[in-house]
């Protein structure tokens, strides 16, 4: 095709574009998974298609066609002669009526409906180039879970979990549609590089197909500007891998230009939990170090059900008249706090502004009518709201009562952002009796620490300097990481990172043999 002519194609789908998104609102796409694919990264991604396929005849499939800014892309990118057949699918009718009349003319096929539920083709594809839709695992029904499930079962002895999105499920059931040696590329969400229902994604990676590059966009460079996610790029070829294959890790910049890069060894990748980690750290901790959940106990803070009704200022406690038997000191969000340790005055109270109560009562509401009267009138407040039958309130009895969460020494916060270097969490020596809520991450010494810090209080202030000096690179590896840069810890991500070091300064500064610090 001239290139005026697919120009003049291009600029009608971007047009097209923009108007059938305008029909959805931001909820609905979500719903759907539509998040367009920039015309520049469709562009990247069939020249590098082409860099790996040559000369040969292009079969090309697009198991979520949208409005066909792949099939534009390959049109640039490939020698008209070499598209040998192209097919589409898609659910969405809206859709797929824009796609028949931009590109029917130019050789797509296109079929309208679920690509998980059409019948395998007679031919198979040797091009797949997909941004499948990024639909949620609670957004898909217990009915479409059980046969996507089943599904993938039949086709590659594969289980997946029920947390797993939509995308998952198009990627893996789309091998049946490649044929031998065929290549794919996929515009997918780089979630599934560290959580663990992408451990089925990630063993079909290493196990079932050759894992050529697999590119993730830096977190602040969000690809799609209506949805908080970061990008991967995914590209293998239906092959089993060989047993001494390496596959590339690339970050940042364009999969054709990228940051950095660095090889990984496939078994490297099927040791790791945590694909985030390269190709920054190629190879991965062992995973028989000591950990900080073997010398910690890590929960999260309080989740209230809502800290508007059930954290309160001193001022607001009074006015309500609520007996201090009922109010726990909580610290406020890391964004209040100035200071990174946290002291106490001799009452318990931290020294923090603005100083926040905690809600917590396990008296009967009868009592609290009879000898509380605005106490009463507050509880009551609570329900014309409807935060009792709320789901985190509606599961605790009576439900203005709160989860137990003593005062931790030590605290670290639940998300951050990594700009300029910045470290993306913080950790916080609390020396008061205050607890905290969800935002942070709550770390109770245990067992032979737990002795240490009774036996030695002093070197509480040694061991939060140690946290402190933590490297980002070992929260980014085992935590998570969302599109804007936004980073994020759990509990069980906090434990697992390696805490060998802390105990050789422990052991340096208190001469402690580290056998006494050691677990059986």
């Amino acid at each position: 095709m001239a290139t005026a002519g697919l120009q003049s194609i291009e600029e009608s789908r971007l047009e097209e574009q923009v108007r059938l998104d305008g029909l959805k609102t931001a909820s609905e796409r979500n719903k759907w998974g539509q998040f367009a694919t920039p015309t520049a990264l469709a562009l990247s991604l069939a020249r590098y298609a082409h860099t790996l396929l040559g000369d040969q005849p292009v079969r090309f499939l697009d198991p979520a066609i949208g409005t066909g800014s792949f099939y534009s892309a390959i049109l640039d990118a490939f020698p008209s002669r070499n598209i040998a057949a192209a097919h589409g699918v898609e659910l969405d009718s809206l859709f797929v009526n824009a796609a028949m009349k931009l590109w029917a003319k130019q050789g797509l096929r296109i079929t309208e409906g679920d690509f998980t539920r059409q019948p395998l083709p007679d031919r198979r594809y040797n091009l797949v180039l997909a941004n499948p839709p990024y639909v949620r695992h609670h957004h898909l029904s217990g009915e479409d879970k059980d046969r996507l499930k089943a599904k993938l079962l039949q086709s590659l002895r594969l289980e997946m979990s029920g947390l797993a999105g939509l995308y998952c499920y198009f990627m893996l059931l789309c091998h049946d549609w490649m044929e031998e040696q065929g290549l794919a590329i996929w515009l997918i969400p780089s979630e599934f590089m560290d959580v663990n229902y992408g451990s089925t994604v990630r063993r079909y990676l290493t196990e079932q197909v050759t894992l050529l590059h697999l590119h993730r966009f830096c977190p602040t460079d969000a690809q799609f500007t209506d949805a908080l996610v970061s990008s991967a790029i995914v590209v293998f070829r239906k092959s089993p891998p060989p047993p001494d294959h390496s596959a590339r890790f690339s970050f940042g910049g364009s999969i054709e230009a990228p940051e950095t890069e660095a090889l990984v060894a496939l078994e490297t990748l099927r040791e790791s939990q945590k694909w985030t980690q390269f190709p920054a750290n190629p190879i991965i901790f062992k995973t028989d170090d000591l950990k900080l959940g073997d010398i910690f106990s890590i929960k999260r803070g309080i989740a209230t059900g809502s800290n508007g009704f059930f954290i309160l200022t001193e001022a607001e406690a009074e006015n309500w008249q609520i007996p201090r038997k009922f109010l726990k000191p909580i610290l406020p969000g890391p964004r209040k706090l100035a200071n990174d340790i946290v002291e106490s005055l001799p009452n318990g109270l931290p020294t923090v502004s603005p100083l926040l109560f905690l809600l917590d009562c396990d008296a009967p509401e009868e009592e609290i009518r009879q000898n509380w009267p605005r106490f009463y009138e507050y509880i009551q407040q609570g329900r014309e709201q409807e935060i009792d039958i709320a789901y985190i309130a509606s599961h605790r009895t009576p439900w203005y009562s709160q989860e137990n969460r003593p005062p931790a020494p030590f605290l670290c916060t639940y998300m951050g952002r990594s700009r300029n270097g910045k470290h993306p969490f913080r950790f916080i020596w609390n020396r008061s009796q205050a607890t905290a809520h969800n935002v942070y991450l709550m770390l109770y010494p245990k067992g032979p620490l737990r002795d240490l810090l009774n036996e030695h209080p002093e070197s509480a202030a040694q061991i939060f300097e140690t946290l402190q000096n933590i490297s980002p690179d070992r929260f980014i590896s085992e935590g998570r990481v969302y599109g804007g840069g936004l980073h994020k810890v759990e509990p069980k991500e906090l434990a697992k990172i390696p805490a060998g070091f802390l105990l050789d300064k422990l052991d340096a500064a208190l001469q402690l043999g580290r056998q006494q610090l050691l677990f059986a």
